[in-house]
């Protein structure tokens, strides 16, 4: 990493896209995910300002934004404390700590005790949820078992799942699950 990007940087790539797609909110509806730009949460303060400036002078609905992190429970903490804050999406991928450790080494100084608290804790808004995203592998987080220690994880809490089976490229050693492990 040789920076972060500004908030300016960040809302300046969002009106890119909406110009070129032609798209102008609130009249065009739209969903946007922050997310691919790394870790937002490692870049809090940008990311906060940027999504209060989408809000207030792009005019993207502020339910219409989520923001998706490998799960900074800090951070997780300050989101909910935010005026204006996207929803929130965390990066689960592993029902267990074993397996998300191997998968995601952030879950050493957060592991799934600390980040199920913190989402358990999380102020919801009305008719929101927490959505957690869990990228099916073939043969390593896919088993029948992994899908019982998600539920059991996520009881009682209100959520949603995004199962994602791994879309494999150039350099990924993990594998696309077979469409019954899917299922």
């Amino acid at each position: 990493v040789k920076r972060n990007l500004t908030a300016g940087e960040i809302v300046g790539q969002v009106c890119a896209v909406l110009k070129e797609q032609n798209v102008s909110p609130p009249e065009d509806r739209i969903n946007l995910v922050f997310m691919g730009q790394g870790e937002p949460f490692l870049n809090y303060e940008n990311f906060v300002k940027a999504a209060r400036l989408l809000v207030e002078e792009v005019g993207i609905a502020e339910r219409r934004m989520t923001v998706s992190t490998a799960g900074i429970v800090p951070r997780i903490h300050d989101l909910g404390q935010e005026v204006i804050r996207p929803k929130l999406a965390v990066s689960l991928n592993a029902s267990n700590d074993e397996l998300r450790t191997r998968l995601m080494p952030l879950n050493k100084k957060w592991n799934l005790e600390t980040l199920m608290m913190a989402a358990r804790t999380y102020p919801l808004r009305p008719r929101e949820w927490i959505t957690f995203e869990y990228v099916l592998l073939g043969g390593v987080n896919d088993e029948a078992q992994h899908a019982r220690e998600v539920v059991e994880l996520l009881r009682g809490m209100r959520c949603k799942v995004n199962l994602i089976a791994l879309n494999p490229g150039p350099g990924i050693e993990f594998q696309t699950p077979h469409a019954e492990r899917v299922e």
